[in-house]
């Protein structure tokens, strides 16, 4: 289980690859659960987390990432000013 410390280090296809193995492996636990067959269910739990901890830095990466570009287009709005 990856914190959101080690993800917020991953780049953004690794993330990507994260949130898929993640979701495949939520409907997996859910078809076992459906069918009698699931030995930890606290393991349900567990993936949802991690699913949301990746969405969570995605999100955050987004943000960062918009913000840079604001920053950036205020500046040089600023300067053109001038």
């Amino acid at each position: 289980m990856a914190t959101a410390a080690e993800l917020r280090g991953y780049d953004d296809d690794e993330l990507a690859t994260k949130l898929i193995e993640g979701r495949k492996e939520l409907f997996n636990l859910r078809f076992q659960s459906a069918t009698g067959r699931l030995d930890n269910s606290a393991r349900i739990g567990q993936v949802r987390k991690e699913i949301a901890r990746v969405l969570t830095v995605q999100r955050a990466k987004e943000i960062e990432l918009a913000e840079a570009e604001f920053a950036s287009a205020g500046a040089d709005n600023a300067t053109k000013e001038k």
